[in-house]
This record gives C-alpha cells, sequence and structure tokens, in this order.
C-alpha cells in the first residue's frame, strides 16, 4: 500500500481500547491545532465500530468546543444511545487531559428503498482538466520562495475549479467549486466498516467554512481574523467511494454574528448526490477599528 495513504488510514482507524473507549493520534507537523477534519473522521470511526455492520452511517452533528493539541493523543468516549428496529444512534465525546474538545451524534439506518429525488449537478470541467492544489501552491512557491513553501504529496488531490487570488483577495462571491478524492486506492477493508464515509468525514472539513470570507476579499491568512470551526454535520445519501473523483460544491448563503454559514453538495463524477455537508465557522474580526486590508 502507498505510504501516504496507509499513514492517513491507520491513523484515522482509531485504536480500541475497549468496548464503547478508542484513542487516536495526530500526525507530527507544523500545525498548532488538530485539523477538525480528523476529529470528525476520528470520531465517525469510532462510532461506527459499535453498530452492526448492517446499519450505515446515514447523519452527523458535531460542534467543535475546544482546539485539539496535536502531540496528545485524543480519547473518544462512545456512547450506545438506542438501537431500533431501523436506525441506531450515538454519541461520541472527545477528550484531552480530561477536558472535552469535541461532541457529536451519529444515526446508523439499515438501507432501505424509497423515494428519491436530488438536485442536478453543476457543469464544469472534469478534474483532469483542472489544476491540483499542489501543483498550485508548488508553482507558487517557485515564483515567491519567501512567502510561500513547496509541498510534498499529500494524501488528499483536492483540485479548485475557480482559484481566488492567493495575494489580493478580491470580493469574490460566496461559491466555491472543487474536485476531491484519496490520491491513491483504499483497499477492501471489512474489518473497518464505513472506511469511504470516514473519509469523506475528513475531506469535508475542507475548504467548508472558508467560503465565506471570498464576498470580504479575506483569507484564513488575514491577522485581523479569529477563525475556528464551531460545528459541522454531513448526511449521506447512497454509495460512493472516496478515492474516485467527488465534486464538492459550496455556497455561503449568510455570515452575521461574527460567523459564516456554509452548505457543500457532494456529487460522484457521473452527477449523484451523495452526501451534503453544513458548517458554521468563526470569523471574528480582532480590530474592526483599523482600515480594511
Amino acid at each position: 500500500m502507498d505510504q501516504v495513504l496507509d499513514a492517513l488510514l491507520a491513523r484515522l482507524t482509531v485504536e480500541r481500547e475497549s468496548e464503547f473507549r478508542f484513542v487516536g493520534t495526530s500526525p507530527k507537523g507544523r500545525l498548532r491545532r488538530v485539523y477538525g477534519g480528523q476529529v470528525l473522521a476520528q470520531a465517525m470511526s469510532a462510532a461506527i465500530r459499535t453498530v452492526d455492520p448492517e446499519r450505515r452511517v446515514h447523519s452527523l452533528h458535531a460542534y467543535f468546543m475546544r482546539p485539539g493539541n496535536p502531540a496528545e493523543p485524543i480519547v473518544y468516549e462512545v456512547d450506545p444511545l438506542r438501537d431500533g428496529k431501523g436506525f441506531s444512534t450515538r454519541a461520541v465525546v472527545a477528550r484531552q487531559s480530561g477536558r472535552a474538545i469535541f461532541n457529536a451524534s451519529l444515526s446508523f439506518q439499515i438501507p432501505e428503498p424509497g423515494l428519491e429525488h436530488q438536485d442536478p449537478m453543476p457543469e464544469v470541467p472534469p478534474p483532469e482538466s483542472v489544476q491540483s492544489d499542489i501543483e498550485y501552491h508548488n508553482a507558487l512557491a517557485e515564483k515567491d520562495p519567501v512567502r510561500y513553501q513547496k509541498h510534498g504529496r499529500w494524501a488528499m488531490d483536492y483540485r479548485v475549479v475557480h482559484r481566488a487570488d492567493p495575494v489580493e483577495h478580491a470580493p469574490m462571491p460566496a461559491q466555491c467549486g472543487l474536485w476531491m478524492r484519496v490520491e491513491g486506492r483504499v483497499p477492501d477493508m471489512p474489518e473497518v466498516p464505513g472506511i469511504h464515509e470516514t473519509l469523506l468525514a475528513y475531506m469535508s472539513d475542507n475548504y467548508l467554512a472558508a467560503t465565506s470570507l471570498m464576498p470580504h476579499g479575506m483569507g484564513y491568512d488575514n491577522e485581523r481574523l479569529q477563525n475556528a470551526s464551531l460545528d459541522h454535520a454531513l448526511w449521506f445519501y447512497g454509495d460512493f467511494r472516496a478515492d474516485e473523483w467527488l465534486y464538492y460544491d459550496i455556497s455561503s448563503p449568510r455570515a452575521a454574528g461574527g460567523r459564516g454559514f456554509n452548505v457543500g453538495r457532494i456529487f460522484t463524477q457521473d452527477g449523484r448526490l451523495v452526501a451534503t455537508a453544513v458548517q458554521e465557522g468563526l470569523i471574528r474580526l480582532l480590530d474592526t477599528s483599523a482600515p480594511r486590508p
């Protein structure tokens, strides 16, 4: 297996200490806080392993309460709230140093047929024609090595269809579209149920909250901005593979009160709507009296 993908799968598959207690770790690096998508994915991995494999996760609702410390393990405690005839419910609390940093509720359903409809997928260029994030950032580093750093290979391949200027941050409509997939082939892992849903939870935290900054000509690198994910929700509608192209269609219909609200629809390359993500993020201005950048 590819080493980069192997490391990601191992990290997201949290270690089981007891029936309802799991422990996850974070990669070593420059990040001062744990990536939110990692906590989402690890919590989902823990909850899935306490449910009958016949039942598939169909929704997750989570709150980020404190920033996670990458140097410290994260303990995930699962509460088996209910196992009904068709649905199961689990609650998960993530802790570091005994303090809760994250909590979530997840619902699982035995798959069943029913009424169906969906929004159409937007018309966008195919992923093969769009520059990858690594190519984009490395091209910036070639032009301006003082401001930008070159990147090595990532476990995820993101390809933004229409990029904002990385320096000017000119105001743009609150819309972002990108192709994404796991880089490499995810092996069949019967011992790790729900691996593709878990990987999508990991990917879904990227680009989502930042969309609410686009109309204001700001990026996360703005020194006047305090930003953090506040909550995150996911709904799943059908089968997909995280190692095949998915189109993430994101919009931000509202920002107010120091918070930005964002909605993302996730389509397979053949146009099936397989998941929806919703997130509210903190976008607090630290000094509103200062002139705009």
